[in-house]
C-alpha cells in the first residue's frame, strides 16, 4: 500500500539453542532465551500474560478485522527470510538505527551471536519498560505489579541488549502514559483522513487506550532528525539520562528451585552465568506462580522484567523519555506535540493509489474443525458435496489447535471461493476445557516455526491465493456490536433453533473437542438433537510398537494430538451417551500417502480451482516432508481427510468397524494425558474404524475434488481481481451466470 516493497521482511527461524547453551544458526525468536530448547514448540512462561482470544492475540492478529477489510494484498508471499538473516543483512550493510516495539529476543540473539555488528548499530530505541510508574501487566498484577509487556516478554533478552554496550533510548510508560487516545483526538482524527494510511490509522485506532508504539515511533525518529542533545532537541519528549538495569530474577540468588532453566540440573550455568549472581534467582513461572503472590495483597512481589533504577555495576546509562512534550500551539485541542505532528504526518498527501477495491460480492452437518491443512481439505470436500446429500449447515472452529485464532479469515476465503458465504461461522475458545484463559497447558506442544502456527496461519503460504472473502473476523470493540465475530455456542443455538420437528444434526469433529464439551455444558439438552457424531483423531494402542503423534513431547508415546490438546473435553465427549464413530490415527496413517492422493488427482482429465488448490497444497507438505526434517509430521494432516470422506460415503468405502469401550486419560500428566485406554468396564462403546478400501477412497476423493459440479464460482485471488477490473456490465453479466 505505501509503495516499499523494496523493504526486506524477516520472520522467525527453526534454530535452536542446546542445553549447553549453543546458538544454532535462525533461532526463530518465537520462546523467550530462557525456554528456547533446540524446537520452535514450548511453554507459555511470559506470553501466558497476553490473552490469546478477545481483546488479545485474536484482535491484534487480525487487527480487529481493520487489516482484512482495507489493506490491498502485495505481491511477495509467506516465504522469506528468517528474522536473523534479515537483521544481520541489514546491519551488514552500515550503520543502522533499530527500534524495538516487542520483545527484543531476535535483537539479543543477533548481538550475541554477530558480536562484530554491534559497531554498526548507532542507537537502539525501546518502546516499553516502566521506570518510576507502575508496569501495565493488568493480567498478572498479582504476581507482578513492576513490568511492561514488552520487557516481560523475554526479560533476559532484554536485559542483554541493554548490557550490550549500544546506545539505548528507552520510551518507557512513564512517557506513553501521558498519550492517551482521548476523544478530543479521536474527533480530530475522525474529521482529518485525506489519505489511505490516515484512514486506516484512523479504524485501527482504540479510544480509551494509550499511543505507545506510535509515541515510541515518533520519538525516534525525532531523534535520528535532531540527534540527542539532552532532549532539547527532541519534537515530542523529554530525556534525560538514567542508570537502570533489566531484572531477570528474584531474590534469594542462587536458589535453586526448579524455576530457572539457566541453572536448574545444570553442572555448569547455561551461556557462562555466574552462579549466585543477578540471574540464578527465582524466575518468574507463570502469572499465578505461589511465589509472587502476597497472601492479602493484589500486588506481587516478583519483578521479572522490570527496569529498574539501580547504581553499582549492574547499572547501565539510558537515555530515558520522562514525559511527552505539550503542544506549542496553545489553541489546538490536541494537547501533546505528537498528536498534532502524527495527523499532519499521515495526511500528507502522496503520488500512490492503492490498486485494490472491495466487491461485496440432505443432512444437516456441522464442521468442528481446528484449521490444519488437512481440515481445510475437508471443508473443501464437504462444499463439494450436493446439498440434497449433505447440507453443511456451519462450520465452528477450535482456538486452541493447530492455527491460530486469527486464521479464520482463510475459513471465510474458502468459503467465498465454493460460493458458500451464507454458512455461518463461529469461534470457539481459545483454552481447553478446565484450563485458565491466560496459559498454554497441553498447546505447548504445537511448534510455532516450521510445521506449526507460522505454517498453519497462513496455510503454508497458499492463503493469499484464494480469494478474498467480503466476510471477516470483526472484534467485539466496534459500534454495531451485531456485527462482531458469532460465539461458536451462539451458532450451535441459531442451527439448532432451524430444525425442523424430530430434525437432528451430525456433527464432524478434526481437532480437539473443545467446542463440543462447552456446548454440552451450556445447553445440556444438546445431545437430542445430535444424531451422530464423527470423531477424527485418538489412538488405539494396539502394541507397545504403535506410537502416537506428539512429537514434541516425547514422554508421551501413545497420545495423539486431537486428545492431547484437551484430554477433560475428550474424555467429556467420547464417554458420553453420544453415538460416535471415531476414525483414529491407526486408519488415518493407513491412508496419509501422498503419492497416493496426488496420482488419483493427476490422473483425472478434468480439474477444478479447488482440486487445483488441494493439489498444490498436498505437493507442498510433500515436499517439505521430503526435504526438511521439521517437516517429519506432514502426512499427519494428511490422514485427517479420512473423517469428511467416511461421514459421507460410509459403507462405500467397504469399512471394518469394531465396537470397543473405551476411556480417556485426562488431567494426569504430559506423559499420559489423551491416551486412549480400551477397557472392558468402560461405560461407554465406540464405533472405531480400523480398515477401509485405500483404492476407492483415492478415487472418491480425486473424483468429488475434480467434478465440476457444485464447484468454485471464484476461483483465485489473481481471478477475483481481472473481475473487480471488468466494466459493471460486464461484471453483471458475470455475477448472474455464476448465480445461475
Amino acid at each position: 500500500m505505501m509503495g516499499r516493497d523494496d523493504i526486506a521482511v524477516g520472520v522467525g527461524g527453526d534454530g535452536g539453542i542446546s542445553g549447553a547453551g549453543d546458538i544454532r544458526p535462525n533461532v526463530g525468536g518465537y520462546l523467550p532465551l530462557i525456554d528456547q530448547g533446540m524446537s520452535t514448540a514450548g511453554g507459555c512462561r511470559y506470553r501466558q500474560a497476553i490473552p490469546p482470544g478477545l481483546g488479545g492475540r485474536l484482535d491484534i492478529d487480525t487487527n480487529s478485522g481493520v487489516r482484512r477489510g482495507f489493506l490491498p494484498q502485495g505481491p511477495r508471499g509467506y516465504r522469506q527470510p528468517t528474522a536473523q538473516r534479515v537483521m544481520a543483512d541489514t546491519l551488514s550493510s552500515g550503520p543502522t538505527s533499530v527500534i524495538l516495539l516487542g520483545a527484543h529476543t531476535n535483537l539479543a540473539i543477533l548481538l550475541a551471536t554477530r558480536p562484530h555488528l554491534r559497531r554498526n548499530v548507532e542507537r537502539v530505541y525501546v518502546s516499553g519498560g516502566a521506570v518510576r510508574v507502575a508496569g501495565n501487566l493488568f493480567t498478572a498484577t498479582a504476581a507482578n505489579p513492576f513490568a511492561n509487556f514488552n520487557f516481560f516478554g523475554d526479560p533476559f533478552a532484554a536485559y542483554q541488549v541493554l548490557h550490550s554496550g549500544v546506545p539505548v533510548t528507552l520510551i518507557p510508560l512513564d512517557a506513553t502514559y501521558m498519550v492517551p487516545v482521548t476523544e478530543e483526538f479521536n474527533s480530530e482524527f475522525r474529521r482529518r483522513q485525506s489519505t489511505y494510511e490516515a484512514h486506516y490509522g484512523f479504524q485501527s485506532l482504540d479510544q480509551g487506550y494509550y499511543m505507545w508504539d506510535y509515541f515510541a515511533a515518533g520519538v525516534a525518529l525525532s531523534s535520528m532528525r535532531h540527534g540527542e542533545t539532552n532532549g532539547g532537541g527532541n519534537e515530542f519528549a523529554e530525556l534525560e539520562y538514567m542508570n537502570i538495569t533489566v531484572v531477570t530474577s528474584n531474590k534469594p540468588y542462587g536458589a535453586r528451585d526448579g524455576s530457572n532453566p539457566f541453572f536448574d540440573g545444570l553442572a555448569k550455568p547455561k551461556f557462562g552465568l555466574q552462579e549466585g549472581g543477578v540471574h540464578s534467582g527465582h524466575v518468574q513461572t507463570g502469572i499465578r506462580d505461589a511465589f509472587c503472590l502476597v497472601p492479602g495483597s493484589n500486588r506481587g512481589r516478583c519483578e521479572d522484567g522490570y527496569t529498574k533504577e539501580v547504581s553499582g555495576a549492574e547499572a547501565v546509562q539510558v537515555y530515558v523519555a520522562t514525559s511527552a512534550k505539550p503542544n506549542t500551539n496553545k489553541s489546538s485541542l490536541l494537547d501533546k506535540e505528537f498528536c498534532k505532528s502524527f495527523l499532519e504526518v499521515l495526511n500528507l498527501p502522496k503520488n500512490y493509489k492503492p490498486d485494490f477495491r472491495n466487491v461485496s460480492r440432505g443432512k444437516p452437518v456441522i464442521f468442528d474443525m481446528d484449521m490444519s491443512p488437512g481440515d481445510f481439505v475437508s471443508l473443501i470436500y464437504l462444499l463439494k458435496e450436493p446439498r440434497a446429500v449433505l447440507d453443511l449447515k456451519a462450520v465452528l472452529i477450535n482456538g486452541n489447535g493447530w492455527a491460530n485464532s486469527a486464521s479464520i479469515d482463510i475459513v471465510y476465503d474458502v468459503l467465498h471461493m465454493m460460493g458458500r458465504d451464507d454458512i455461518p461461522f463461529g469461534l470457539g475458545n481459545t483454552n481447553a476445557l478446565g484450563n485458565p484463559i491466560l496459559g498454554c497447558k497441553n498447546s505447548y506442544a504445537i511448534p510455532h516455526g516450521s510445521g506449526g502456527f507460522v505454517d498453519s496461519d497462513t496455510l503454508y503460504g497458499l492463503a493469499r491465493s484464494l480469494p478474498r472473502s467480503p466476510r471477516r473476523y470483526m472484534s467485539e470493540n466496534l459500534d454495531h456490536p451485531e456485527r462482531r465475530q458469532p460465539h461458536a455456542y451462539d451458532v450451535w443455538q441459531s442451527i439448532r433453533k432451524q430444525l425442523g420437528p424430530g430434525e437432528k444434526i451430525t456433527v464432524l469433529t478434526s481437532g480437539p473437542l473443545t467446542n463440543l464439551a462447552n456446548i454440552s455444558l451450556s445447553d445440556m439438552d444438546a445431545s437430542s438433537v445430535i444424531e451422530r457424531f464423527y470423531v477424527v483423531g485418538g489412538h488405539i494402542r494396539e502394541s507397545d510398537h504403535e506410537k502416537g503423534n506428539v512429537f514434541t513431547v516425547p514422554s508421551n508415546r501413545y497420545a495423539e494430538f486431537n486428545m492431547f490438546l484437551d484430554p477433560l473435553a475428550a474424555k467429556m465427549v467420547l464417554e458420553s451417551s453420544l453415538d460416535i464413530t471415531l476414525i483414529p490415527l491407526n486408519v488415518q496413517r493407513k491412508v496419509a500417502s501422498f503419492e497416493d492422493v496426488l496420482a488419483a488427482l493427476e490422473q483425472r482429465t478434468q480439474h477444478t480451482p479447488e482440486s487445483r488448490f488441494v493439489h498444490g497444497l498436498i505437493l507442498m507438505l510433500q515436499e517439505l516432508q521430503r526435504k526438511q526434517k521439521l517437516y517429519h509430521h506432514m502426512d499427519i494432516f494428511l490422514g485427517e481427510v479420512l473423517g469428511a470422506v467416511y461421514m459421507v460415503q460410509g459403507s462405500e468405502l467397504e469399512p471394518s468397524v469394531e465396537i470397543k469401550p473405551v476411556s480417556i486419560i485426562a488431567n494426569t500428566t504430559e506423559g499420559t494425558d489423551g491416551q486412549i485406554l480400551v477397557r472392558r468396564k468402560s461405560a461407554n462403546l465406540l464405533k472405531i474404524l480400523y480398515d477401509l478400501n485405500n483404492g476407492v477412497y483415492y478415487n472418491h476423493l480425486a473424483n468429488s475434488l475434480t467434478n465440476n459440479k457444485q464447484s468454485a464460482i471464484v476461483g483465485s485471488f489473481e481471478e477475483q481481481k481481472a473481475i473487480w477490473s471488468r466494466p459493471q456490465k460486464q461484471l453483471m453479466t458475470h455475477i448472474a451466470k455464476d448465480m445461475k
